[in-house]
């Protein structure tokens, strides 16, 4: 089941079918684009309103960070267009730099000078003038490229353990490893859970994979137990309400928030959260003040955007002429869906706090401009995506 996913012919599709507009080569998927433009578009409002008080506190004029985020959303989407018009076969070739590329910039974050550090974790890199930028965003492009490459080359890639699963799973450890030194566990959780099922669609047995995440719940509890930010958290996450204005302040915030939102919310830029209750409310915590401004009716409806997001990519992968654009389609849905999850599942309280931002929402140029240039490659492979069979005159 795993490689029919990735194995898209049009073979599969029912004669006399309607056409898939996913599926009509030369065309670019333009409901996905839509569906993004709207995420970025209430992400925007929603930064405006958690971070006008912040501006002014800070001495700027209410409009700072959303003047901040609206310019590297319209770099994003220029990033987008350009790399929608790249053949996506491109990034196969690319991929043995890109992947060398992933390991530098992550050495670099650590080096005193030019990595920058913000409440005790180091993963910013500031070159000159230029405003910093978050390196491990863009990292999990490189990664899902590599990946894709690996997975998409000779079968012995998928079935040999020392040919293929071994070289991959230490690249992937080199990556996580240097994430976890900045320290940052949320993006290193998404990259693993990303690359994981690539793998399994891809067709890598299940041997392997449930030996890889054996050692990976094992390494993962070792670390959440050895003490640090990461024990505190899990802490918090148990029992908030044992220390409410330490460890627990945090995730009672964000729930009272959530809570305040009732089912219609507040109404646009009626948060009361925002004004200082939730720590970064404009970055990880920004789903909170969007679901106290909205309530639940609205979360469910950013959260079915997202949902058909992922929808329309997996569809595109379907699609895709070769295992390569399948795979790499794949992973940009998986990593859009598993962080979209991760980040709203630490806000209710599902699951521990990770600080990871949620894709199109949050403020952080990083995190939206890297999102957008995968969106961008995710069209490019829409355009090359096999047509569906016609039915032959008379069927149907």
């Amino acid at each position: 089941m795993a490689t029919a996913t990735v194995h898209n012919t049009s073979a599969g599709v029912r004669r006399g079918a309607p056409a898939d507009p996913v599926a009509t080569t030369g065309h670019y998927d333009w409901v996905l684009l839509g569906f993004v433009a709207v995420l970025v578009m209430v992400g925007l409002e929603v930064v405006f309103s958690a971070t006008f008080a912040l501006s002014i506190t800070e001495g700027d004029h209410a409009a700072h960070y959303l003047i901040l985020q609206g310019q590297w959303a319209l770099l994003g989407f220029g990033l987008m267009f350009i790399t929608a018009r790249i053949p996506y076969g491109v990034w196969r070739f690319l991929s043995p730099l890109m992947v060398v590329g992933a390991v530098v910039v992550l050495l670099l974050v650590l080096i005193p000078g030019l990595g920058v550090s913000s409440y005790g974790a180091a993963r910013w890199l500031k070159l000159g003038p230029l405003p910093a930028i978050q390196p491990s965003e863009f990292v999990k492009l490189a990664v899902i490229i590599g990946v894709a490459t690996w997975l998409s080359g000779p079968r012995e890639r998928r079935t040999s353990l020392f040919k293929g699963i071994l070289p991959l799973m230490l690249f992937l450890g080199v990556v996580a490893f240097l994430i976890m030194k900045e320290p940052d566990m949320g993006t290193t959780l998404v990259v693993m859970l990303t690359a994981t099922t690539m793998m399994f669609l891809a067709g890598v047995g299940l041997h392997y994979l449930t030996a890889i995440a054996a050692g990976g719940i094992a390494l993962g509890m070792m670390l959440i137990t050895s003490g640090g930010y990461r024990s505190d958290r899990l802490q918090s996450f148990l029992d908030p309400w044992s220390d409410p204005s330490g460890l627990g302040f945090h995730i009672i915030q964000l729930l009272i928030a959530m809570g305040s939102g009732g089912l219609f919310g507040l109404g646009p830029g009626a948060s009361r959260q925002k004004f200082f209750y939730v720590p970064s409310a404009q970055a990880d915590g920004i789903f909170a003040i969007l679901g106290e401004e909205v309530g639940f009716v609205g979360c469910v409806v950013v959260l079915l955007l997202f949902a058909a997001v992922v929808y329309r990519g997996t569809r595109i992968a379907q699609r895709a002429p070769d295992r390569f654009g399948a795979l790499l389609a794949m992973g940009i849905v998986c990593w859009i869906a598993y962080q979209t999850l991760i980040n709203v599942a630490g806000i209710t309280r599902t699951f521990p706090l990770t600080g990871i931002p949620i894709p199109f929402l949050s403020y952080g140029g990083s995190s939206l401009a890297a999102t957008l240039v995968a969106i961008g490659i995710l069209l490019n492979v829409s355009r090359a995506g096999a047509p569906p069979t016609k039915a032959p005159r008379g069927e149907g």
